[in-house]
């Protein structure tokens, strides 16, 4: 039974598949042919999955332990034919989940209803009412009759006009309701009562991953009834933030209230509360459920109006009367376009002001993300992370960016106008990927900043977390430690792939808005001002070299940090939304002091004042999704990349040309002291153990697969076998991997069909390869080779040229202003375009060679160069040994965009910059340089003239906080 209940990741999947064993194995035990050893084989197998599921069900309300307890009795009195027709229903029921109406009792009784729920009955009118179907934990110690006479109690307090329906789990202690936490996500309310004791009278061996033993010791140390109750309330409140939790005592009622309110949802007298609490739970449900926008929406396409005025389309009156697009309603519905207005009245809200449903359904998103402040986003978090930054970011403001990150971000600091200090990430040369920025990367370039006198203008940090292959940060201690440099530093993490994440226990913990609560607490708690001045005593940091401070832990300030956090996340790629919703979740102490009035221009500044409603209604949807059921389909997609995982691994054929990679592969052991080299697949303690500890740990729904043995590149066999022959879609892609992540909507099913491609591919490798000649077997060899046994090195990035660098302070800092940079390249005479073998020319010739682009190649999909970059020839010999056809900002008949020396000498001497290499590394070009390829452009407007400007003007740059004016291309 053990090696079944392993893994955290695939505990549900054991039960479900458990009962489908237990309901075959009792059908071939009843067959008139199964006699003899074979019917003791089947015994055998029906009592060991018995045995195994006593374990599980006491922890859901259906089947429930009182039906499993009949089901062993039938068993155990040899009643197999009883006992094998039971099983049928309960199977059915759990399959189709039919008991989530409610009749338990009658559940999987319906011969015809032997499908789970078809989509296409979705778009027809239900004949009657489909009620949502939950659970409730009950935390008490009981008898069978005590429980059985509170159940139908509760069931006898429904009505037919009831929004929701629920049954009850009874457990009776404290640890069996943090395993019931755990593992039933049909619960959305606990009521925890004076009795129950601190840990089970029950072998809880096999669960003994789930078992909270901190919090058992905690309540067999605290006598007081209230005291226990508080407990509990705080740990299920840690582990599943969005349950409803009710306390039912009989004593003192009015003072327990006052002192415990805040943990509980309501407190109630156990002899007169029954009523009330039901109505408080279903009320309670009721708030999660709720879709202030979508609502409204829906009833405004229900009413008829007269539009004279824009949108056309509006509830589909330019469609229905056309004799050549009616087939556009029959795609996509009536209501799509009912739904269509372009007015902010009549019910509807604003997104720019909003005020009514809007205003409602962001403040729910804020609840269920646990942020202070949470606004919608109708095209992408591209414009999310525009928007944070022009909020926060003043011209000359220094921010500290991943350069790894989304292009989105250095457009944003383009934009802004901020002098950039580019972050760089520790390289996986094996895999051409980057993995994530180290703490010590960071702070040693806040120390450098410290030194040179520049930490006042120090603004922001931007990270993205988790990146694009899984690698996830500990976001309150790379927190924790900058503001112990810089109190005030806001922080902005890109969330864009991790919205998902709040709604697992364990992920949550490493989401931006947790670690922001977290740590905002924790710096109040009386104990870290304590903490603090034994940090001190240890060692003044003020005092301390820049390396002792690099290898030790830091502590910030309580009384100066501030805690200033933005997260942007992508709803729409890893949860429920339409294309483009996005979401900014803000916990920042000082937004409304000083961030409110700012981030609403930028909000204006970055947001259509025509925004599509559609994407605002699902948005609204999909936050009532998570907030009830997020943490179940979260489980199911972790369940189902570990499936994969295994399904990869352990097959014999595809294990042999492709693996996945492990958390020791994409995270060095330095940054890992648990060292737990899988900590996805050992277990729940030590998955934990791993979050709790390393610096960085593994997303398990993102799967890297190494293919380098197959001989394909990562993009032949994304675009060749993937997506052309199966129709299989994915993103990511390296030299010789490629990127599965499974989400919210992955099934079992998905999982199965990939694996059944991969094998596919695999078996038709292995048989070209038998039949190849020694010709071909040579040219396959070479090709394995490369991408096995010759990494390409990934470059660092090799800097700003100094014309556009900050040359105050005390020492050089490698702070770049990307905007004159950017701006410069408008006027098509300060650029020309260079082939890599002209660069090396000049390269050898002692010139500085400047990008006037972002160059991108996909894959990797990460900045080579931005503008104002220097090229360095690792970076030359990196984008030759790519094998990628897809290059943003490279053009094959031309080469790269890069500044003419004349440009650069006229900028660098606007700044004060020595000519002729003294400083900036700028010297005249000798007279037999051939020259650079200009390519033909059209322009509208009339084109500048480089040195008929003014060299400010030029650049754009004005002394930091002055209005900055760009010329070319305007005001």
């Amino acid at each position: 039974m053990t090696e079944h209940l392993r893994a955290y990741n695939s505990l549900w999947q054991v039960r479900s598949d458990s009962w489908c064993r237990l309901e075959e194995a009792a059908d071939r035990l009843t067959r008139p042919t199964t006699t003899g050893e074979l019917r003791e084989k089947y015994i055998d197998i029906c009592r060991e999955l018995l045995e195994r599921l006593s374990t599980l069900e006491p922890y859901w309300a259906y089947p429930g332990w009182p039906q499993f307890a009949r089901i062993s009795r039938l068993f155990a009195s040899g009643n197999y034919d009883k006992f094998a027709q039971t099983l049928v229903r309960i199977n059915r029921a759990l399959t189709t989940e039919s008991y989530r109406t409610g009749d338990v009792d009658n559940a999987g009784a319906d011969e015809l209803d032997m499908f789970p729920s078809d989509p296409r009955r979705l778009e027809e009118p239900s004949p009657q009412r489909d009620r949502p179907y939950f659970e409730v934990l009950v935390v008490e110690k009981m008898t069978e009759d005590q429980e059985r006479a509170l159940r139908n109690e509760v069931r006898k307090w429904r009505r037919p006009d009831d929004e929701f329906v629920y049954e009850l789990v009874v457990v009776s202690s404290g640890d069996e309701a943090l395993i019931a936490a755990r593992l039933n996500v049909n619960l959305q309310a606990a009521v925890i009562r004076r009795r129950f004791s601190h840990q089970s009278t029950r072998d809880l061996s096999t669960l003994s991953e789930f078992v909270d033993t901190g919090v058992s010791h905690d309540l067999a140390d605290h006598q007081s009834p209230e005291e226990r109750a508080q407990i509990l309330a705080v740990s299920l409140s840690n582990l599943r933030p969005e349950l409803d939790l009710y306390l039912m005592t009989e004593i003192d009622v009015e003072d327990i209230a006052g002192r415990l309110g805040k943990y509980f949802r309501r407190v109630f007298h156990a002899r007169e509360g029954m009523l009330e609490l039901h109505l408080s739970i279903l009320q309670g449900v009721e708030a999660r459920y709720r879709t202030p926008f979508f609502s409204a929406l829906k009833q405004y396409s229900h009413r008829p109006t007269g539009v004279f005025h824009a949108l056309p389309i509006s509830q589909g009156k330019s469609i229905v009367n056309s004799h050549w697009i009616k087939d556009m309603v029959g795609f996509y519905g009536l209501d799509v376009f009912m739904a269509e207005t372009s007015a902010t009245c009549g019910g509807l809200d604003s997104l720019l002001e909003p005020t009514g449903p809007l205003r409602e359904a962001q403040q729910l998103a804020a609840q269920a993300y646990g942020s202070r402040h949470t606004y919608f986003v109708t095209n992408g978090t591209s414009t999310a992370n525009k928007i944070v930054t022009q909020a926060l970011v003043a011209p000359g403001d220094i921010v500290l960016l991943d350069r790894n990150c989304h292009q989105s971000h250095h457009y944003g600091m383009m934009m802004a106008g901020a002098n950039v200090v580019y972050l760089e990430a520790y390289p996986l040369n094996d895999y051409s990927m980057y993995g994530a920025v180290s703490l010590r990367e960071i702070k040693s370039k806040l120390l450098a900043l410290k030194r040179a006198g520049k930490l006042d203008r120090v603004k922001m940090m931007s990270l993205t977390n988790c990146t694009f292959d899984g690698v996830v940060y500990d976001v309150q201690r790379v927190m924790e430690e900058c503001l112990a440099i810089k109190p005030d530093l806001v922080f902005l993490w890109d969330e864009a792939w991790f919205a998902f994440a709040r709604f697992h226990p364990v992920y949550r913990t490493r989401t931006a808005m947790a670690s922001a609560r977290a740590l905002r607490e924790k710096l109040q708690d009386a104990d870290c001002k304590r903490h603090y001045e034994e940090y001190l005593a240890a060692g003044n940091p003020e005092t301390a070299s820049d390396e002792a401070l690099l290898e030790r832990r830091l502590i910030p300030d309580p009384a100066r940090a501030r805690v200033r956090v933005y997260a942007t996340q992508s709803t729409h790629k890893t949860l429920t939304a339409l294309r483009q919703g996005s979401m900014i979740h803000v916990f920042d102490q000082d937004f409304d002091q000083k961030v409110a009035e700012p981030f609403h221009e930028a909000y204006m500044a970055h947001t259509s004042t025509s925004p599509n409603y559609q994407i605002l209604a699902s948005l609204d949807l999909g936050r009532r999704q998570v907030a009830l059921e997020g943490v179940e389909l979260v489980q199911r997609q972790i369940e189902n990349a570990m499936q994969l995982r295994d399904a990869i691994d352990n097959h014999p054929l595809l294990s042999k040309y492709m693996r996945c990679l492990r958390t020791s592969d994409l995270i060095p052991e330095s940054f890992r002291p648990s060292a737990i080299e899988q900590p996805l697949r050992s277990g729940l303690r030590n998955m934990m153990a791993a979050w709790d500890q390393d610096e960085f740990v593994l997303d398990p729904s993102r799967i890297t697969l190494f293919i380098g043995n197959t001989g394909y590149d990562g993009d032949t066999f994304k675009r060749q076998q993937l997506m052309d022959r199966y129709g299989i879609q994915i993103n990511k892609t390296s030299r010789n991997s490629v990127l599965f992540m499974t989400n919210i909507g992955t099934t079992r099913s998905s999982v199965a069909f990939l694996v059944e491609v991969l094998v596919s591919i695999a078996r038709e490798l292995d048989e070209n390869i038998s039949e190849m000649s020694l010709g071909e077997r040579e040219h396959f060899e070479r090709a394995v080779h490369r991408l096995t046994k010759q990494p390409v090195p990934l470059p660092d990035f090799s800097g700003f040229h100094p014309a556009f660098l900050d040359h105050s302070g005390t020492e050089p800092t490698p702070e770049g202003d990307v905007r004159p940079a950017f701006y410069l390249s408008y006027d098509d005479t300060n650029c020309e375009y260079l082939s890599g073998e002209q660069i090396d020319e000049r390269l050898d010739a002692g010139i500085d060679i400047v990008s006037a682009t972002f160059v991108t190649p996909y894959p990797p999909g990460f900045p080579v160069l931005v503008p104002g970059q220097v090229f360095s020839r690792e970076i030359l010999q990196f984008m030759r040994d790519l094998d990628t056809p897809e290059i943003h900002g490279y053009l094959p008949n031309f080469g790269y965009r890069v500044y003419t020396e004349k440009a650069i000498e006229i900028v660098a001497e606007s700044v004060g910059l020595p000519l002729n290499g003294h400083r900036s590394g700028v010297r005249a070009a000798p007279e037999s340089q051939k020259p650079g390829k200009k390519k033909p452009t059209k322009r509208s407007g009339t084109e500048s003239n480089l040195p008929e400007v003014g060299h400010a003007e030029l650049l754009g740059q004005q002394h930091p906080g002055d209005a900055v004016t760009v010329s070319p291309p305007g005001e």
